[in-house]
């Protein structure tokens, strides 16, 4: 293989760009593994899968039809996505809920209530809970579905709600492994064909001041662009809990879920799960190539009781002609925070720094136009392009962009250099999809670089 992902082909059916005569196929196993050993070669070469093909479905929408919506995961993000969901469209009505607890489902249901009233029509046969509950969603009559859950889950129920013939809204990352990222892709094509729309919760790229300021700079603003340093230092999103706090009655998927942050396999650690926005900025400003390779450190310094994931890394990411973007990312408490990005060319800078948007080189320029809610923007262009038949799909950019986290990942894990071509064969499937909510599951052992082996 030549090192290249066929992003190239998804991306003809971008946001900007949709391609009505896209078709692909998808191998007859949805097992991970299985994908991995029948299909690898045809969905590396892009165009091998196109002469299965879909039928032509239309998916257009017009005004006044009711479109029914269907959220899988429902916690804090999934509950304000449904309601930025709820407001993108007069005629759309949130109908079946999933989630893996009681608890964060009812809790939705409650806020969702009173913030779109008259928007929620969820009886309680539509009210699932368990690890199959996204399943019943999809079985529904729901037009849309809204995949919330922990990132591990994401390809396995990417890949059934297209099965399915629904549209989607997919949050952030879109898997946590290299496996998930080649299901995604083909999950992605799979919506091309059908006409799906495919939104991403890759939320800058629907900001009015980042847009603006990444279209200047590809139009030259700043010359070539010839490095990057990103910034995300925070502070702990869901540190662990002590041991002591795990019922003794509580099985290991139960309770790795309960506290899904603090495990690889579910939320494919920090850098993946929050510092990829920072990533996918890196991956805007360089027009979304590849990279040729990426070099990391990282591991973790604030002690906790379980868990297997690193609390800072910093991956260096090599470009052709000699470029590196760099990706500095830190969550621990009483240390300096900032979320920064700064952007170097041959004729100058750009930088977002303090939220705002400037540049300095021959022509100095600052956003000064209208903000926008970016997370809405999301939602609007979605049920928007619904209503149009457009067929929208994020696949290209939203799989590249996590397979870039999942690469410095791999790279502070192992601390070896790693290339892009040996990041997207990678083989290590972080967990099976077969796993039940009262199963023992060991995930793997905390990384140490130079023990720690690629695979």
């Amino acid at each position: 293989m030549g090192g290249s992902f066929p992003f190239a082909d998804i991306a003809k059916t971008t946001t900007m760009q949709n391609d009505p005569n896209s078709t692909s196929g998808r191998p007859e196993s949805t097992d991970r593994r299985a994908f991995l050993k029948k299909s690898t070669a045809a969905v590396l070469g892009g165009t091998a899968l196109g002469s299965l093909g879909f039928p032509y479905v239309s998916t257009a929408k017009p005004a006044g039809s009711l479109l029914k919506v269907g959220l899988i995961g429902c916690g804090g993000r999934g509950t304000g996505a449904a309601g930025q969901a709820l407001a993108a469209d007069s005629q759309v009505e949130l109908s079946a809920v999933a989630d893996v607890f009681e608890g964060p489902a009812r809790n939705a249901l409650g806020i969702l209530g009173k913030q779109a009233a008259g928007k929620v029509n969820v009886p309680e046969n539509q009210i699932h809970i368990g690890l199959d509950g996204y399943k019943k969603v999809l079985e529904s009559d729901v037009d849309v579905v809204i995949l919330t859950t922990p990132p591990g889950f994401r390809p396995m129920m990417l890949e059934a709600a297209i099965k399915a013939g629904k549209h989607v809204f997919c949050e952030k990352p879109v898997a946590v492994d290299a496996p998930g990222i080649r299901s995604v892709m083909q999950s992605a094509q799979d919506a091309a064909s059908k006409k799906l729309c495919l939104v991403t919760g890759f939320c800058w790229r629907y900001n009015n001041a980042r847009r603006a300021l990444f279209e200047r700079i590809h139009n030259g603003a700043i010359g070539d662009v010839n490095g990057m340093f990103a910034t995300y230092y925070t502070a702990p999103v869901k540190p662990m809990p002590p041991a002591s706090a795990r019922p003794k009655d509580m099985a290991d998927v139960a309770w790795q879920i309960q506290n899904w942050y603090n495990f690889s396999w579910l939320s494919a650690d920090s850098l993946v799960e929050q510092a990829i926005h920072s990533i996918d900025k890196i991956a805007w400003a360089m027009k979304d190539i590849d990279p040729i390779s990426a070099v990391a450190t990282g591991g973790r310094q604030v002690k906790a009781e379980g868990g297997n994931i690193y609390d800072h890394f910093h991956v260096a990411y090599e470009y052709p002609n000699n470029i590196r973007c760099h990706l500095g990312s830190r969550q621990q408490n009483n240390t300096h925070g900032e979320n920064n990005d700064y952007i170097t060319g041959t004729k100058g800078t750009a930088l977002i720094v303090g939220g705002q948007c400037i540049i300095r080189g021959e022509e100095n320029w600052r956003f000064d136009g209208e903000e926008n809610d970016m997370y809405q923007a999301e939602h609007d262009h979605l049920f928007k392009s619904i209503r149009e038949g457009a067929a929208v799909n994020d696949g290209a950019w939203m799989a590249h962009s996590s397979m870039l986290g999942i690469m410095g990942r791999m790279a502070a894990y192992t601390g070896q250099k790693i290339t892009w071509e040996d990041a997207l064969n990678s083989k290590d499937d972080l967990a099976p999809d077969t796993l039940k909510w009262e199963d023992a599951f060991e995930p793997s052992p905390m990384p140490v670089p130079g023990v720690t082996k690629f695979i």
